[in-house]
Parts: C-alpha cells; structure tokens; sequence
C-alpha cells in the first residue's frame, strides 16, 4: 500500500478509534445510571464488554497501520 493511501486508512482507523471511545464512555455512563436506580445491568453490561472490545480491535488495526508507515 502506498504512503498515501496508507495514511487515509490510518486517518479512518483514528476516527473510529475516536468513536468507539465514545460509544464505550456512554455505555458505561448507562450501567452506572442503571445500577444507581437499582435497575438489572446484565444486558446494559454486556454491551458495554461489546463495545470494549471492538475498541481493542480498532486500536489494533490503527497500530498496525501505524507500523506499516513506520516501516
């Protein structure tokens, strides 16, 4: 992959990296919300586990990106 195009892969990789952020910080605010009215957090819980771990791969793929530019 040229130097170009590598560089706009890694500027989306950044942006989802960036949302994905998001979607877990507001997720964990839910659960939080939900367990302080004393309200079942399984499946709030469990999209949370979700979205960390899609955080983790878009942090992956964004560094390997950032290795192949390296070099």
């Amino acid at each position: 992959m040229d130097l170009l195009m590598a560089r706009r892969h890694l500027s989306e990789a950044e942006r989802h990296v960036a949302l994905s952020e998001g979607h877990v910080a507001r997720q964990l605010a839910i659960v939080e919300g939900l367990e302080r009215a004393g309200h079942p957090i399984g499946l709030a819980s469990d999209v949370l586990d979700t979205f960390r771990m899609l955080l983790a791969s878009h942090i992956d793929h964004r560094d390997l990106i950032r290795r192949e530019i390296d070099g």
